[in-house]
């Protein structure tokens, strides 16, 4: 552990009586909601929700990804987000021309990736889920992005996720953890979710951390090691695998880069990085910075490597980065122990008999 990390953790000690106090609000605030003083919205529709209980870094964005790929098929899907950092305000539908500044770095993601579905925006998710239902009359499932804690909608099917290196049961209130809600809240997840595990990850090591989650007979918990695809030419959309051959220019602004980081430590010669912050809104400047620093590397083969979250970021200075060997590196949940066709039946019959039920009430 560096100096750094030391003050950092040093720091968030000294700030205990604000997590104190931010733990008895959101306590209190969930007492209401349990107690039907604050009420919560149940729609006649099925809402599919992904969140977790800290800030940051679980995984959220690759999960509403790998749902959309599984329900795509059989479905018309929707997905609705707060939209985070975003510049505008209130309800917004992507469309042709959309950009990151309008909708939010992850939403501008999902409407790059798969640009057939509806992808939309809203702070107060209770108004912005009718109103996609109107201009989108065919959604027949609506993914909520990132609302495990926003309780004023009720979804159907919860699915809380928690990083493999920082479970919910160790951490505690911000700002001295990175819990936004309290760990008792995980009760209220149909599905949990262990996210970014070592891929040799044992049965014994998975059933203790189940034991340590101590799930309700209805839970099931299920365990995920990060994938990563082959990257991709940020304009051109070409691929180029990362060989041991190469040096990399690492360039990320994400909540959790390590384990991104070892991947490239593992998989190239060698490489380089430039930090930034979580949703970094990316300048000519930084570009410039980037070029500098790529052409500075004095090797045979090399590239420069991002991330899809940062790439929707950069992807606006299209004409600079025509010639520049900058490529986006995909990623994706991969279940372990063989359980994934388990976690895909339980959410095809989630809305299969969500229908079924729809039908019967007609």
């Amino acid at each position: 552990m560096n100096f750094n990390s030391i003050f950092l953790k040093s720091f968030r000690v000294l700030l205990l009586p604000f997590a104190l106090l931010y733990g008895a609000i959101v306590m209190l605030r969930n007492l209401l909601f349990d107690k039907k003083i604050l009420r919560s919205s149940e729609f006649n529709f099925p809402l599919i929700c992904v969140g977790n209980l800290s800030v940051g870094g679980t995984g959220k964005s690759p999960m509403v990804e790998y749902l959309i790929q599984l329900l795509r098929p059989h479905y018309k899907i929707a997905t609705v987000s707060r939209g985070y950092k975003r510049k505008t305000k209130g309800y917004v539908l992507a469309k042709d021309g959309t950009t990151a500044l309008e909708i939010g770095d992850e939403p501008m993601q999902f409407h790059i990736n798969f640009p057939d579905i509806a992808v939309a925006v809203g702070e107060e998710r209770i108004v912005a889920i009718p109103q996609l239902l109107h201009d989108k009359p065919d959604t027949q499932a609506i993914i909520l992005d990132d609302a495990f804690q926003h309780r004023v909608v009720k979804a159907g099917f919860n699915i809380l996720l928690t990083p493999y290196g920082d479970l919910f049961t160790k951490d505690f209130f911000l700002p001295t953890g990175d819990l936004r809600d309290q760990r008792s809240s995980y009760k209220r997840a149909d599905v949990i979710i262990v996210t970014k595990c070592p891929a040799d990850i044992t049965t014994a090591e998975s059933q203790t951390i189940t034991e340590e989650i101590a799930p309700l007979p209805h839970q099931k918990v299920f365990f995920t090691a990060i994938e990563y695809g082959v990257p991709y030419h940020i304009i051109h959309h070409n691929f180029r695998k990362i060989t041991n051959e190469d040096e990399v220019l690492l360039v990320c602004g994400i909540a959790n880069p390590k384990p991104l980081k070892d991947y490239i430590f593992d998989t190239a010669a060698t490489y380089y990085q430039m930090d930034y912050t979580d949703h970094h809104i990316f300048r000519i400047d930084d570009l410039k910075d980037i070029r500098k620093k790529y052409e500075n590397i004095q090797a045979e083969k090399k590239m420069i490597i991002t991330t899809e979250k940062d790439a929707v970021r950069l992807v606006k200075f299209i004409d600079e980065l025509q010639k520049m060997e900058l490529y986006v590196l995909p990623i994706r949940h991969k279940f372990l122990f063989d359980a994934g066709m388990e976690f895909d039946k339980m959410v095809l019959n989630f809305i299969h008999h969500f229908k079924m039920k729809e039908e019967v009430t007609v």
